[in-house]
C-alpha cells in the first residue's frame, strides 16, 4: 500500500472517529436543551397565564390586587429554588448530572399537573390557593436544581473553545419555553377561545400540555450520556462537599454579585414586560402578548452570538456591556415606554431592553461554572443563582406591582438600575474566567 493510500485510510479513520465522538455529544446537548426548554415552559407558564387564572384562585374586583396575589405565590416557587438547588445540585455532584436532570423534570411534571387539575376558589374555597402553593413549591424545587445542573452539564460536554457558543443555547431554550407558552396563548386568544372561556377554564390547557411535555423530556434525558468530567471527578478523592464550599466562599460571593443585576433584568424585560404593556402602556392583552413574543423571538438568536463573542473576547467584557447599558438606559427606556401608545414603538423599546440583557443571559452561567472544580460544580453554580433569584428575581413582579399600586411606578425603574449598577461594579473587578475550567472534556 502506498504512503498516500495509508494517509488517506488514516484520515478516514480519524474523521470517522471524530464523527463517532461528536454524534453522542450533539445528541446529549440537544437532549439537555430540550429538557430545559420544557421545564422553563412549565415554570413560566404560571406567570404568563396568571392574567387569566388570577380570578379563579383569588376572588375580587381589583385586577391589580389579584395579580399581586398570584405574583406572591409565584414568589413562593422562587423561595423553594435554593432548596431545590441544594438537593439536585448535591445529587448531581455525587451521582451524576444525567440522573439529577431526570429527577428534576419528573418533579416539574407533577407540579404542572397539580395546577391544571386544581378546582377554583368557588369550588373548594381556601384549599384552592393552598394546593396552588404546594404545586408552585414543587415547581420551584425542580427549577432550582434544573438550571444550575443543566449549565454544568452543557459546559462539561461542550468543546472547550466553543463553550460560550453552546452555552448561549441554554438561554435559547429558556426563551423558547417562554415563547411556546406565549404562542399557545396567542392561538387560544385568536383562534380557539374567547377571553371569557380562557378565564373560566382554558387557562388549564397549558399546564396539561406542560405535564405531557415533561413526560417526553423525561424520556429524552434517559438517553443522554454522562460527562467525562464528572466521571473523572467521581473517581477522585477530596474534601467533603461542605468543606470545599467553605474553601470557595469568595467564588460563591462573586457568583451572587454576577447574578444580582441580571436576574432582576431578566424577570423585568421578559416575564413582567407583558403585564407592564397591559397595565401601564395600555395595550390590550392580545397585543401585549404579540409584542412580547415578537421581541423575544428576535432576542433568541442573540444568545449564541453573544456567547461566541465571549469565546473570542472573554466573559468579562460581555458582562460589562450588560451592566453598563442597563445602568445607563433602564430609566429612559421605561419612561419612553410609559408615554407611548404605539405597539410598534413599544416593541422596539422592549427589544432594546432584551438586547442589553443578552450580555448577561448568554454567558453568566458559563462564567460561574468556570469558577468551581468539578466535584462541587453543580451545587456551587446552582445554589448562589437560586438564592439570588429567590430574593430578587422571584419578587420582581411583586415589587413592580407594589410600586404601581402605591402610585410611584417610576421607583421601580430606579430599582432595576440600582441592581444593574451593583453587578457592574462586580464585573469591573472580577477576573476573566475563560479558559479556567481545565477539567472538562
Amino acid at each position: 500500500m502506498s504512503s498516500g493510500t495509508e494517509w488517506s485510510v488514516q484520515g478516514n479513520r480519524e474523521a470517522a472517529g471524530a464523527q463517532a465522538v461528536a454524534r453522542p455529544r450533539i445528541r446529549s446537548i440537544v437532549g439537555g436543551l430540550a429538557g430545559n426548554l420544557i421545564e422553563w415552559y412549565d415554570f413560566l407558564a404560571y406567570s404568563i397565564f396568571s392574567i387569566y387564572f388570577a380570578k379563579s384562585f383569588f376572588p375580587g374586583d381589583k385586577p391589580t390586587v389579584q395579580l399581586m396575589n398570584t405574583a406572591a405565590i409565584a414568589a413562593v416557587g422562587y423561595v423553594a429554588r435554593p432548596l431545590g438547588s441544594w438537593l439536585v445540585g448535591l445529587y448531581a455532584d455525587r451521582h451524576g448530572r444525567k440522573s439529577a436532570l431526570t429527577w428534576s423534570v419528573a418533579a416539574m411534571c407533577v407540579g404542572s399537573l397539580m395546577i391544571a387539575l386544581t378546582p377554583g376558589y368557588a369550588s373548594i374555597g381556601v384549599l384552592a390557593p393552598i394546593v396552588l402553593i404546594a404545586a408552585r413549591l414543587l415547581q420551584g424545587l425542580s427549577m432550582g436544581g434544573e438550571y444550575g445542573t443543566s449549565a454544568t452539564y452543557l459546559s462539561e460536554i461542550s468543546p472547550a473553545n466553543r463553550r460560550g457558543f453552546y452555552l448561549g443555547f441554554l438561554q435559547v431554550s429558556v426563551v423558547a419555553g417562554q415563547l411556546v407558552a406565549l404562542a399557545l396563548m396567542l392561538v387560544m386568544q385568536n383562534l380557539l377561545m374567547t377571553a371569557e372561556q380562557i378565564e373560566r377554564w382554558g387557562w388549564r390547557v397549558p399546564f396539561l400540555i406542560g405535564g405531557a411535555l415533561a413526560l417526553f423530556a423525561l424520556y429524552m434525558r434517559r438517553n443522554v450520556t454522562e460527562t467525562e468530567a464528572f466521571e473523572r471527578g467521581a473517581r477522585a478523592f477530596g474534601p467533603p462537599v461542605l468543606a470545599q464550599l467553605r474553601q470557595h466562599w469568595r467564588q460563591i460571593l462573586l457568583a451572587i454579585g454576577i447574578t444580582v443585576g441580571g436576574t432582576v433584568g431578566f424577570y423585568t424585560f421578559t416575564v413582567y414586560m407583558q403585564k407592564y404593556l397591559v397595565n401601564t402602556v395600555g395595550l390590550s392583552k392580545e397585543m401585549s402578548t404579540l409584542v412580547s413574543a415578537a421581541a423575544l423571538l428576535l432576542y433568541m438568536p442573540l444568545q449564541p452570538l453573544f456567547g461566541f463573542a465571549s469565546d473570542v473576547f472573554g466573559r468579562r467584557p460581555v458582562l460589562i456591556a450588560f451592566g453598563l447599558s442597563t445602568t445607563l438606559f433602564s430609566v429612559p427606556l421605561f419612561n419612553a415606554l410609559s408615554h407611548t401608545r404605539d405597539p410598534f414603538v413599544a416593541f422596539l423599546l422592549a427589544f432594546a431592553g432584551l438586547v442589553m440583557l443578552s450580555g448577561f443571559t448568554s454567558v453568566h452561567m458559563l462564567a460561574k461554572t468556570e469558577l468551581f472544580p468539578v466535584r462541587i460544580r453543580a451545587l456551587a453554580v446552582g445554589l448562589p443563582y437560586a438564592l439570588t433569584t429567590a430574593i430578587l428575581g422571584g419578587t420582581t413582579e411583586f415589587v413592580a406591582l407594589r410600586f404601581k399600586a402605591s402610585g410611584h411606578e417610576q421607583y421601580f425603574y430606579w430599582y432595576v438600575t440600582a441592581c444593574a449598577a451593583i453587578s457592574l461594579v462586580v464585573y469591573l473587578r472580577m477576573p476573566e474566567t475563560r479558559g479556567r475550567m481545565a477539567d472538562s472534556v
